[in-house]
């Protein structure tokens, strides 16, 4: 009893814990007897994180040490409603309780913790007020996991790396189920978001609130222990002779750090990403329109930007009922500003809006494709600005970016503030995470910042890993941000043996969430499917209202329902060499009969046939897949 006794003596006084609107989730925050701040993480009285660190070092103060806690305000509730037009929901109800603890260290500055709890995760970021100014050095925060727990990561790219230079920009394969502690492959660390199960419960770890006055950030690559620590960008991720670390002149607020806890079912449903990030800037609602472009650079690359095939692609996407055709790099250099126009109004007049490519980059990599080096200042562009909307193009896609410094992001913020109002719509590739960025600039309708088909017709080692690599994104990169993957391919790939079947291809129709569904596939391979697969695809809704996590692993397979009006589509892949049976509970759906189509005999036939709620067998084939759609 006395050894009892002294163990309590030595613990730290705990400053306050804070629980989630329902009370399941938990984060005790204290200072320690080494005098740091630290937490835990605790749902259901299950531990999710270990005592974890917690601070801040800037050049003018440390708060990562020899802190004394000063003031705890009052818990309150946080509420606020708002609107998605690429997301998972198209609106969206937040309620979390938010808690400020301040700190101070032994020269007496103060830092503010702000932390909040919601039912389906936690989020906290700091605060130092008052005058002069403030530069970022380094932080403490820190996840910690216990020994027994896994993880599925992408690793971060090595910066100035790959062709031209162009890394990083988020396009690796994910390590899947690793135990935590494994070292990344390299010292540049872990990408967001990061995903782990520790016991029952499931943490995806990101950042959101973004606003181009913070570099963003990854996980470190030395996770002893099963600790991951927040790091930040390499010396040359910086716009030219731009600011790599964060600065400001009076006070400095970091990003959110952002965990979703729960089941997998509640990590799957999550808006927290998006719920974290700053409300929306005006855009004019006309333009904000979801839905599919076709596109020809991903199966006919660099030769198909001429006139003659963007105009039949133009065709294909009125035929389809797609709102956009994509107009790919250098088509300023073999269309021209005279022809794209011609473009342009031949796409109105059948009811599509052109979208068109530049290269972003500068001096900070290789790059040869054009526009090139057309948008690096204000004045550049607005010049472009004018010139797209006297052509007739609706939208940019804006490709090669230079990484994570505090320059660049202010280089891509900048980007967003200016289309938007504009009201030009934006998709970034070679691209950073976008963060939640969707629900401050509605414009922004998709970003890449995935390894996405395009790699899988560049070699047959890529094309052969696709298959798990799909089977990873729902549950990571795709899970709050909308992700330009460029899916689905029926027919042939040039030089390439596909490793899916067609049902496999048509269910990331539904599975991978974009703003803008760019589709992957030519005219002639959509003429090799059945008539009930392009009316399915025709029809398919571009924005969603709900979605359902229904069954899945990671990187093995999925099944989500994303719900549209009072249409329900359900969805489901299988990752594996063998076939999988699933059982799914329908009853949500009532006596609805609906519409499947998977895969029939062969690794192209897709079949149809009729389906009916409250449940539904299937067995999904080896790399196949499925869709349903109940009205």
């Amino acid at each position: 009893m006395k050894r009892f006794a002294c163990l309590m003596l030595a613990l730290p006084a705990l400053a306050h814990a804070l629980s989630s609107p329902d009370g399941q989730l938990q984060v005790d925050v204290s200072v320690n007897a080494q005098q740091q701040l630290v937490y835990t993480v605790q749902r259901g009285g299950q531990p999710v994180l270990l005592p974890s660190r917690l601070g801040l070092v800037l050049e003018e103060a440390r708060f990562a040490d020899g802190l004394q806690l000063k003031a705890t305000s009052p818990v309150t509730l946080h509420r606020e409603r708002y609107t998605l037009y690429s997301g998972k929901r198209s609106q969206v109800s937040v309620q979390a309780n938010e808690q400020r603890f301040t700190v101070a260290n032994a020269a007496g500055q103060q830092l503010v913790l702000t932390v909040r709890a919601a039912n389906d995760g936690v989020a906290l970021r700091y605060t130092v007020d008052g005058p002069g100014r403030k530069r970022f050095k380094s932080e403490a925060t820190s996840f910690a996991f216990a020994p027994d727990a896994r993880a599925w990561l992408q690793p971060m790219s090595v910066a100035k790396t790959g062709w031209k230079r162009t890394n990083p920009s988020y396009e690796e394969h994910y390590q899947a189920d690793i135990p935590v502690g494994t070292a990344a492959p390299s010292h540049a660390g872990w990408v967001f978001p990061a995903l782990f199960r520790s016991g029952a419960n499931w943490v995806a770890v990101t950042e959101a609130g973004m606003d181009g006055r913070f570099h963003a950030s990854r996980l470190a690559s030395d996770a002893a222990g099963g600790t991951y620590r927040i790091d930040g960008p390499e010396p040359s991720e910086v716009f030219t002779d731009g600011a790599l670390l964060a600065e400001a002149d009076g006070p400095l607020t970091t990003p959110w750090r952002v965990l979703a806890i729960g089941p997998l079912k509640t990590v799957m449903e999550s808006t927290l990403g998006t719920d974290l990030a700053a409300p929306a800037v005006p855009v004019d609602p006309r333009v904000l329109k979801p839905g599919a472009a076709a596109w020809s650079w991903a199966l006919l690359k660099d030769d198909a930007t001429v006139f003659d095939v963007q105009k039949r692609f133009i065709d294909y996407a009125a035929d389809m009922r797609w709102p956009y055709t994509l107009v790919d790099a250098d088509w300023d250099r073999k269309i021209g500003d005279a022809k794209m126009k011609q473009l342009a109004d031949h796409a109105r007049r059948k009811g599509v809006a052109l979208l068109a490519w530049y290269n972003s980059s500068g001096a900070w990599n290789d790059t040869p494709y054009t526009p090139k080096s057309a948008l690096l200042t204000p004045a550049d562009r607005q010049r472009e600005y004018a010139r797209m909307k006297a052509i007739g193009v609706k939208g940019l896609k804006v490709d090669f970016f230079g990484g994570d410094g505090a320059s660049m992001q202010a280089y891509y913020v900048d980007l967003l503030k200016e289309t938007a109002a504009q009201g030009l719509l934006l998709n970034f590739h070679g691209a950073t995470l976008p963060r939640g960025w969707s629900r401050t600039f509605p414009q922004l309708m998709t970003t890449e910042a995935v390894k996405g088909f395009e790699f899988a017709t560049f070699t047959q080692g890529d094309q052969d890993a696709v298959v798990r690599h799909a089977a990873m994104l729902p549950f990571t990169r795709n899970l709050f941000d909308p992700m330009d993957f460029t899916p689905m391919v029926f027919g042939d790939i040039p030089n390439i043996q596909r490793a899916t079947r067609n049902g496999f291809e048509l269910a990331q129709s539904v599975l991978f969430l974009s703003g803008i569904q760019h589709y992957a596939e030519t005219p002639e391979g959509m003429a090799t499917v059945p008539g009930f697969v392009k009316t399915f695809l025709r029809e398919l809704p571009g924005r969603w209202d709900e979605v359902r996590f229904l069954d899945g692993e990671p990187g093995r397979f999925v099944v989500l329902a994303r719900r549209a009006g009072r249409q329900w589509f359900v969805a489901g892949f299988n990752a594996d060499d063998t076939p999988r049976n699933v059982t799914l509970d329908l009853a949500w759906l009532g006596q609805r009969r609906g519409q499947l189509i998977t895969d029939g005999e062969g690794a192209r036939e897709l079949v149809e046939r009729a389906v009916s709620a409250p449940s539904a067998a299937l067995t999904l084939a080896p790399r196949g897949g499925f869709v349903a759609r109940f009205r």
